[in-house]
């Protein structure tokens, strides 16, 4: 985990890496982090000027910081954490006859698109510069999760918004980006406990304890979890919820925000066929899920689970392109699950070959305004071919499908959904 300085340490790195690249391209540019409203006064002729904006927390790791504490001293057995994705405004400005604001432009976006990964060694080269000693004691480069910078698509309105909040100052050409995930924590250093000897469970008396989740289908045999206690779970899956005091005369388990009946209920296991939920009240992603007694007004212990999405529909339009050029156009995924407007989404285009691996991811989504299960990505610079189609939703995963068919020349590959690139 990282510090306080986590945030302004990202900050300095972008400014670093783009002051090297526009210094080379435009002549005297030089990367600002003042506020727009702040650029008619004492700002250099020709320049970029990088402004954090906004700070979202990200939703794949809203929900992953599940705190555990000790029985006897209600102290937290590991620190908390806050995983943060930044939204920085670049705004670019000089001569407009020379077109220098459209020649750093161009210089941004193509030092960004080569570096769209902040990596340690960035970090550190930014802590070593004599510029950036009020970062010394950032610790940043360790964080183990990738910070990744992608452009964001702003329409007219979205881009008056942001400046509008700066009275009276003049627009200057404009490109927003996000960088994500950026992970804090409280700084305080846990309790440490002693070697455990033997395991012994303690409940309140009459208090459902969850232990662990298993899912019915054997979808192991196809997809093996690399961690035994995260199953792989579709809207389709049955959970047995295994634990201890989990009757009652009334049960139920309560996903997110909705409360199910499960169809089999005992002390040690429950059993949830998530068939029997209505699809629009499940989301995909990491949710919560924890047994409830309203009669007792008691409830168990939370656990997460990952609902995985499931692809319906892969559809293309809008193709351009000729010949062997790269291809850009339209994909649009039509999944199970609702997608809400503030989750993550990633496409994943993997080509369905033996002999070559080529690939292409985006998170360059259109019009998503509204809640929905249909999600249309605007890609670039993809080659033509047929593609494998993965959609990531807040890190959950959709499935392959594997072909089980000994007669079939395809056996045990991967064989669906695809989408072909003409």
């Amino acid at each position: 985990m990282t510090n306080y300085l986590a945030i302004a340490t990202v900050t300095a790195t972008l400014q670093r890496s783009l002051q090297a690249s526009i210094q080379i391209d435009v002549d005297g540019a030089r990367v600002t982090t003042v506020r727009p409203d702040r650029l008619s006064s004492g700002a250099p002729e020709a320049g970029v000027n990088l402004y954090l904006y906004d700070i979202l927390q990200n939703p794949a790791w809203r929900s992953a910081d599940l705190r555990q504490r000790h029985s006897s001293d209600e102290k937290y057995t590991k620190r908390s954490q806050t995983g943060l994705d930044l939204y920085y405004l670049l705004s670019c400005y000089g001569n407009d006859v020379e077109l220098e604001p459209q020649r750093l432009m161009g210089s941004v976006v193509q030092a960004l698109n080569s570096k769209s990964i902040i990596t340690p060694e960035m970090i550190r080269e930014t802590l070593a510069d004599s510029s950036f000693t009020f970062l010394t004691n950032s610790n940043l480069a360790e964080q183990p999760e990738a910070i990744a910078i992608t452009p964001i698509d702003l329409n007219v309105e979205e881009i008056s918004k942001i400046w509008t909040v700066f009275f009276q100052t003049p627009y200057y050409l404009s490109i927003a980006y996000k960088v994500s995930v950026v992970l804090i924590d409280v700084g305080n250093i846990a309790k440490k406990p002693l070697p455990v000897r033997n395991l012994q469970t303690h409940v309140t008396p009459y208090q459902p304890a969850i232990f662990q989740i298993k899912v019915l289908e054997e979808l192991s045999k196809l997809w093996p979890s690399k961690l035994a206690a995260t199953p792989l779970i579709l809207a389709t899956s049955t959970l047995l919820i295994q634990g201890n005091k989990l009757g009652a005369e009334i049960t139920q388990v309560q996903i997110g925000d909705v409360k199910v009946t499960p169809q089999t209920v005992d002390d040690s296991q429950i059993t949830l066929n998530l068939s029997s939920i209505p699809i629009e009240s499940l989301r995909a992603g990491v949710q919560s899920l924890q047994v409830i007694h309203p009669q007792k007004h008691v409830i168990s212990n939370v656990v997460p689970i990952m609902l995985r999405p499931t692809i319906a529909e892969v559809t293309i339009a809008n193709i351009q392109g000729r010949g062997d050029e790269p291809r850009s156009a339209d994909v649009t995924v039509l999944v199970n699950f609702i997608i809400n407007k503030t989750q993550s989404v990633t496409l994943v285009l993997t080509a369905l070959s033996l002999t070559e691996f080529s690939g292409y991811s985006s998170e360059k989504t259109k019009h998503r305004r509204t809640n929905s299960n249909s999600i249309t990505f605007d890609i670039h610079d993809c080659l033509p071919g047929t593609y494998l189609v993965r959609l990531i939703v807040d890190g959950a995963e959709s499935l392959l499908t594997v072909d089980t068919d000994p007669n079939s020349p395809t056996f045990e590959q991967y064989i669906d959904p695809v989408v072909v690139i003409p």
